[in-house]
């Protein structure tokens, strides 16, 4: 079967030299720090300002209902706590979105028993935790929820977001394989220009009710999709896709945190039975700074990139870091199939890496734990649990919520929001401070007895 290497047009288009004029006003990133070909989205920049005022699933005033209503808009919360979705997935579907979780008080705003579908344009979401669970439904019942997915969306950026307990993937870019007959009109037809940065996706459940049985994914990158980032995200406890791109698909992984990885972190694999009929696209992701460390269930030896299925893989990579439990060295590359699939080493990144703050790979797990996830000015106690078990070496895969705490219960807090105080541009704070933001890091959360312990004569 004949197969096509091709770069990304909107990859080229980035590489490709702005004009004088052009390059004298840019057009305005999504928010300071913004990056990838998804930056300069103006999500609902310019639109109505809905303000979410109740914890209710739906109704007045619920985070659904403005997510429902048409046109540019900007949702803000005056309220903090919990939304129980009861199981329904919401859909983002009409364009020109932003979600601004950094808006909310107290515990800011976290989503139980659902998960979010992006079928749209030009989103951009920000600060919220999104907890999937299995919800007590029996094994393999049916019930396979992403915990965050685009299905065919574009220009999106997933930013400082806290993604757990997916029944599917945690994290996800996603739609059909072939929409036209061109590798553009596929393109075009599914996810592209889609960033993740930021963000924790962890303890993607295993044996819980998805029909198709373990299934503890972290992120999957459907076939043809492309402009994907990954920058300084968390992956933990996922048995496999940490991340998955599929055939065609191109990414770009930036600073990424990997830990324990069951038996698959980092893998690539175009499926011939899924291809039938078409001809093979070559895949390609450029790696740079990421670092994967094995932990309680990795499986010994276990590579940082594995190429499965048929299709070819362009590979470049920089000063990526893999290790064990114990800090030995761990493969770079492996295999699980026996095809001729190849593996061609580019001497240059497959995507454009300017405009990103790069870390040597020996900073990123000290940088990225104190700023993943939602609100990390102020954790609640599932990040807190996460990521000091990531930087102790500890956790496990799990099969439900219920084997490390359940769905938080947290009282509700109100605070009005007051569009003085907020760039409504980039929905930044004109103080520099987030709502109740002490400190420019999380600080660690002592039990009463350790408080003791460190602070007696």
């Amino acid at each position: 079967m004949p197969k096509i290497c091709w770069i990304a047009a909107v990859f080229m288009a980035l590489a490709t030299p702005l004009s004088p004029a052009l390059a004298a006003d840019p057009a305005p990133l999504a928010f300071p720090g913004a990056v990838g070909p998804a930056a300069q989205t103006a999500g609902g920049r310019g639109g109505q300002i809905l303000r979410v005022t109740t914890l209710a699933p739906d109704g007045p005033g619920s985070l659904k209902a403005a997510i429902e209503t048409p046109g540019p808009r900007i949702i803000v919360f005056e309220v903090g706590g919990v939304i129980d979705m009861g199981r329904e997935t919401l859909e983002i579907r009409h364009p020109y979105l932003t979600i601004a979780g950094q808006t909310a008080p107290g515990p800011g705003i976290t989503l139980i028993r659902t998960g979010i579908d992006v079928r749209t344009h030009d989103v951009v979401m920000r600060h919220l935790r999104i907890y999937t669970g299995v919800d007590g439904q029996p094994k393999r019942s049916g019930w396979e929820a992403d915990t965050f997915s685009t299905v065919a969306a574009h220009n999106v950026i997933v930013d400082h977001c806290t993604l757990m307990w997916g029944i599917d993937e945690n994290m996800s870019a996603s739609g059909p394989r072939f929409t036209g007959k061109t590798v553009e009109e596929w393109r075009k037809g599914t996810s592209h220009n889609v960033t993740f940065s930021n963000n924790v996706a962890a303890e993607g459940l295993a044996d819980a009710s998805h029909p198709k049985g373990e299934h503890s994914k972290g992120s999957l990158i459907h076939d043809n999709a492309t402009g994907i980032v990954f920058y300084r995200n968390v992956w933990a406890h996922n048995v496999e896709r940490n991340p998955l791109i599929k055939g065609g698909g191109q990414a770009l992984m930036i600073n990424n945190l990997i830990y324990n990885p069951q038996h698959r972190a980092v893998h690539y694999n175009l499926m011939n039975l899924e291809w039938t009929g078409h001809d093979y696209v070559t895949g390609q992701i450029t790696a740079v700074g990421n670092v994967m460390r094995g932990g309680n269930d990795t499986d010994e030896g276990l590579p940082f990139l594995m190429l499965g299925g048929d299709g070819d893989l362009e590979y470049y990579a920089k000063d990526n870091l893999a290790v064990d439990r114990h800090g030995q060295p761990l493969p770079e590359f492996g295999r699980y199939g026996e095809t001729q699939a190849k593996l061609i080493r580019a001497k240059a990144p497959l995507a454009p890496v300017a405009g990103y703050k790069i870390l040597p790979v020996r900073d990123v797990e000290t940088s990225v734990l104190a700023t993943a996830g939602a609100r990390p000015w102020a954790r609640d106690a599932e990040e807190i649990r996460v990521l000091f078990f990531v930087a102790e070496g500890r956790g496990n895969v799990i099969d439900d919520e219920k084997e490390v705490s359940g769905y938080p219960k947290v009282k509700e807090a109100r605070a009005p929001f007051v569009e003085a105080e907020w760039d409504l541009a980039t929905m930044e704070p004109t103080s520099g401070l987030y709502p109740g933001q002490t400190a420019p890091m999380p600080q660690e959360t002592l039990s009463a007895r350790d408080r003791a312990s460190r602070t007696s004569n």
